[in-house]
């Protein structure tokens, strides 16, 4: 996939979403903020190489699908083919919770850990009232919310330093008026309990490490699967 965000430059997928210039990446692939030509409203698009050997983008698509409607879970606005990739649209959000901890000098108040794992746990919880396990918690899948995805904008103080972050508005560690948080990158989840009986599916051991070795449990470490 190439590097550069002008070789996109003309790249419209979904007949409306042109892309702009490249905000992030991943092992997947790149992702691209683009805006979408008949209103002008700004998105995010992850482009993932047709020809990856662990091809995850329409898997991540059909679990959004599957989540959309909850609280803190990104509209997904289309899945499909471009060219040689494989292209998920969805809304554009604002910073990580790493970024915002490392931009507040690694530290938060009180007041603030407790106001974002409140938000943290209920997204954890919704996926899995729909019986899948993420598997990749950690805090660069958690971010922050910004324009109609706030539920309080934050004051400017910190906003003004942060454009680069696509944060509209924001305040210091206290954060006051908490945006809403997003939990995101659904490539690595699993289900983990039947639908229908409700039972959890039996579990394996003697398994690869999945997700980020930083963030996972001990026993993902000692090999047991997550479940």
């Amino acid at each position: 996939m190439a590097s550069s965000s002008g070789s996109k430059a003309e790249f419209i997928v979904g007949g409306k979403y042109k892309l702009v210039r490249k905000i992030g990446s991943g092992s997947f692939g790149d992702i691209y903020l683009a805006i979408n030509i008949t209103n002008g409203e700004e998105v995010a698009v992850k482009l993932e190489s047709q020809k990856a050997r662990h091809p995850q983008l329409l898997y991540e698509s059909k679990l959004y699908k599957i989540l959309q409607g909850g609280v803190g879970i990104p509209h997904i606005r289309w899945y499909g083919q471009e060219k040689d990739y494989n292209v998920l649209v969805m809304d554009l959000l604002g910073p990580s919770l790493e970024d915002l901890f490392n931009f507040c000098s690694r530290r938060f108040t009180m007041k603030t850990v407790l106001m974002l794992a409140d938000q943290m746990i209920s997204r954890i919880e919704y996926v899995h009232t729909k019986n899948f396990i993420h598997r990749d918690i950690k805090p660069d899948n958690f971010l922050m919310g910004i324009g109609r995805h706030c539920n309080k904008c934050l004051d400017s103080s910190v906003g003004k330093r942060k454009r680069s972050l696509a944060v509209s508005s924001s305040q210091d560690p206290s954060f006051s008026g908490l945006n809403q948080l997003f939990l995101i990158d659904f490539g690595l989840a699993k289900k983990y309990r039947d639908n229908r009986t409700r039972q959890h599916i039996p579990y394996r051991e003697d398994k690869n490490l999945t997700g980020t070795a930083r963030y996972a449990s001990i026993n993902a470490h000692l090999g047991i699967e997550q479940r």
